[in-house]
């Protein structure tokens, strides 16, 4: 993305679907049963057919700019609250996805949320997931820590200037 380029008025909000419904495919596609949900607090229930565990899964998507790449991802006390309450209430354990798309990579991390708040304690008021390189090198060798990427291209797109063509 060049640093030109805005994006659309809804784009956030297509991240936050496009985050879980990549999330929700990736583990269909490993094996585990899994859902979308309309809840406060999770976004995804899935069984996990390795562990048998139950996943409460809360979602958190960020498009980052040129730039903007290694910005962190913050998650607020009142985020892990309510996903604890929802996973309460459904028997579950609860998780979170970390979904950011930066530059041509697009990232997935998902930890339980005890291995998240670990080094932080429960208290905090937020809870950052860092994108700096160092960052990331920790969660890759981390095995609490579930992580699947993909590299990304544009072949070709709109040019700035492009005329419509008539049918």
């Amino acid at each position: 993305m060049s640093p030109r380029m805005s994006k659309s008025s809804r784009h956030s909000m297509i991240t936050g679907r496009f985050g879980e419904s990549l999330v929700l495919y990736w583990l269909s596609k490993h094996g585990f049963e899994c859902a979308s949900v309309d809840h406060t607090g999770i976004d995804l229930i899935a069984r996990n057919p390795v562990t048998a565990e139950l996943m409460g899964i809360s979602v958190k998507s960020r498009s980052r700019n040129v730039g903007k790449e290694e910005t962190d991802v913050t998650i607020g006390r009142d985020e892990l609250d309510k996903a604890q309450a929802a996973c309460n209430a459904f028997g579950c354990d609860p998780y979170f996805a970390i979904v950011v798309d930066a530059r041509d990579t697009i990232r997935c991390f998902m930890v339980g949320m005890a291995h998240l708040t670990e080094p932080y304690g429960r208290r905090r008021r937020s809870f950052s997931w860092k994108m700096s390189p160092r960052a990331l090198e920790t969660y890759y060798d981390d095995p609490e820590v579930i992580v699947f990427e993909f590299q990304h291209r544009t072949i070709r797109w709109w040019k700035e200037g492009a005329r419509a063509r008539k049918t």
